[in-house]
């Protein structure tokens, strides 16, 4: 399996003088991973730290007593749950012990000055177990073999068509606040599902400075507005197929992220992906 990832300073952090609060890790189980992804909220002062916690304890609780790929569903959609429940709650409890070992010399600091949101997930072919806090959001890409007579494209090889599918979505325009890890409720508020998927060959992981490029307006599908935001072949497959030729070496991807499409968000741009090796 390939692994790549990499976060860029949004370039209206880098005007303000604000260093970059995305962070994201993986952990490597075999043929198995855990990828986790995290934003800190742009306005609290210690967000950069909570996304970093938010990372790191995502891959720590996810990698610990994974189901089996042969195990049914319902094993795999109860341990997600409550996996995904101990993340936030190991996630408050590292940020109050960071607080409380740290004093503020004006005074107690409340969790939410470390507020991020997180996606994380485990993927173990078949399976995809997601685990989602806020805005982040996730595609999974599936290979299948071309049609007879079909072209081959840029994102193909040996046959085999790839293609990506938005099944963590961003909120839509006029949605409800975003919600934090640090946020009253959080856990109330947590999205946990799994994914069955005999033809998976990836999944990428984002932050939402990400969706300006990475993301299609469905009229460019000739979908009406309701049909929501559509991942872009041209981004995901074209990414896959990259990483695939030079190993996992994530410097292309970084220099997408650094690109003049990226500048337009203005925030801080992390993508994190795990790839089957295309056999």
């Amino acid at each position: 399996m390939i692994v790549a990832g990499a976060a860029v300073q949004g370039t209206a952090h880098l005007a303000r003088g604000q260093g970059c609060q995305d962070a994201f890790k993986a952990v490597g189980l075999g043929g198995s991973a855990v990828l986790a992804v995290a934003d800190g909220a742009g306005g609290r002062e210690r967000s950069a730290l909570g996304a970093h916690i938010a990372v790191d304890t995502a891959c720590r609780v996810l990698a610990e007593g994974v189901p089996g790929a042969g195990d049914a569903p319902e094993v795999w959609t109860g341990w997600i749950a409550a996996a995904g429940a101990r993340v936030v709650e190991e996630y408050r409890r590292a940020v109050e012990g960071v607080l409380s070992a740290v004093p503020a010399p004006g005074g107690p600091v409340e969790a939410g000055a470390l507020a991020a949101t997180l996606a994380a997930a485990v993927v173990r072919p078949p399976w995809v177990a997601f685990v989602s806090v806020g805005d982040c959001f996730g595609t999974v890409l599936t290979r299948e073999a071309a049609g007879a007579g079909e072209p081959a494209g840029p994102s193909e090889a040996a046959g085999a068509r790839e293609r990506c599918h938005l099944v963590l979505p961003p909120p839509v325009p006029g949605a409800p606040e975003t919600v934090f890890l640090s946020s009253p409720g959080a856990a109330l508020r947590l999205r946990s599902f799994v994914l069955w998927e005999p033809d998976l060959s990836g999944v990428v992981l984002a932050t939402d400075g990400c969706a300006a490029l990475t993301l299609d307006h469905p009229s460019v599908r000739a979908l009406p507005p309701e049909a929501g935001p559509l991942p872009s072949e041209r981004f995901f497959c074209g990414l896959a197929a990259t990483l695939r030729s030079n190993g996992g070496d994530a410097e292309p991807l970084r220099a997408l992220l650094s690109g003049p499409g990226a500048a337009r968000t203005g925030d801080d741009l992390t993508v994190l992906c795990a790839l089957t090796d295309g056999r």
